[in-house]
């Protein structure tokens, strides 16, 4: 940067959405002192900061232009914004107008439908679709507006092993607080309290609970799936390429966000294409209402708290999944003073930390 080259100052701090016409032109302003925000009017001049152009590949194609202007993605938002403030925005969940927003009714047994087909599921409420000392609970699928994941809790017996597959599927697993045994091919990898797991698509595996205790472990699958198919034994097919298969949370590892932090488990490093996995902290708290492009589920690992949405709220706990369609407008409160912990998967998408 030259000594006559200004500093961008920021223009908002969360991005600009914008849908665009396929093969014209935009200039990004990159400097923040256009008045047409997100796009450039020749405010930059004698800044020595130029704006960035950017030709939409298809008709539609929505995106998040940065309007902090200090991504390290131009023109696209990448999060940044949110480590500009030292506090995470906030709102007063005991407001007037928030007071008023009234509790969402049961939609079915285990299941609470808000706005936008937002919703919770109450995993021990569901019902057992498995067979005997495996159960199975769908959480997630097309039926309820999902377009990229199917989800599935399963519970197995303590002592008990089983093969299993989805076929044609990049498989993602979380575990809460329980710990067991993955299998894949002759491959073992040790599952531990708070940490994910991958299967590539063409691998069967098999998952082990410990002799004293059940294993409850999430899985998500991606493309959509019906459940799993049973095996009675194991292939040999691993996909060497991608060695690394489990991820703990690991505090040291987590990046921070105004406040918060989020840790990715899995993403590309271990082969899962387009979208990411992780665990992020949320103190007592309700955030802003806002919006995220990917499709979002997330797995309440410790806590109490509210889901928010235009104009429905209702409480969640430990357990629970909540399913957050793309653009949707929600707010997560946490009510519980260690704070919340939660374990999420988006798609498509591998930066857990922008919305809108």
């Amino acid at each position: 940067m030259s000594d006559s080259t200004q500093k961008p100052v920021i223009a908002k701090y969360k991005p600009y959405f914008a849908e665009l016409k396929k093969d014209k032109r935009y200039f990004w302003c990159a400097c923040g002192r256009s008045k047409n925000q997100p796009y450039c009017d020749g405010s930059h001049k004698g800044t020595g900061i130029a704006p960035i152009p950017y030709k939409a590949l298809k008709e539609g194609e929505e995106v998040l232009f940065c309007g902090c202007k200090h991504t390290g993605e131009a023109p696209f938002c990448d999060g940044s914004h949110n480590n500009l403030l030292e506090e995470y925005e906030t709102e007063d969940p005991l407001s007037p107008e928030n007071r008023a927003i009234p509790q969402a009714a049961q939609a079915a047994p285990g299941r609470v439908v808000l706005d936008g087909g937002c919703q919770v599921a109450r995993v021990e409420q569901l019902a057992d679709e498995g067979a005997g000392v495996i159960e199975v609970r769908k959480l997630i699928g097309a039926e309820d507006g999902a377009r990229h994941q199917s989800q599935f809790h399963l519970w197995l017996g303590p002592g008990y092993s089983q093969a299993m597959e989805f076929p044609g599927c990049q498989v993602l697993l979380f575990v809460k607080d329980d710990s067991g045994v993955l299998s894949i091919g002759r491959r073992e990898f040790a599952l531990e309290p708070r940490s994910g797991a991958f299967v590539r698509p063409g691998e069967a595996f098999a998952l082990t609970a410990p002799t004293d205790r059940p294993l409850n472990v999430y899985a998500s699958t991606f493309p959509q799936s019906d459940g799993p198919r049973w095996r009675k034994e194991l292939t040999d097919r691993f996909d060497a390429d991608y060695p690394d298969r489990t991820i703990a949370m690991d505090r040291d590892k987590a990046t921070p966000m105004a406040g918060r932090f989020f840790q990715v488990l899995i993403d590309k490093r271990q082969g899962f294409e387009n979208g990411a996995q992780f665990i992020g902290e949320i103190p007592r708290s309700k955030a802003v209402a806002h919006r995220h492009l990917y499709e979002e589920t997330l797995i309440m690992v410790s806590g109490e708290g509210c889901l928010w949405t235009d104009n429905v709220k209702t409480p969640v706990a430990a357990g629970d999944v909540i399913f957050l369609p793309p653009k949707q407008r929600h707010s997560l409160e946490c009510t519980s003073e260690d704070g919340m912990l939660v374990a999420g998967v988006i798609f498509p998408g591998d930066n857990p930390s922008i919305n809108y």
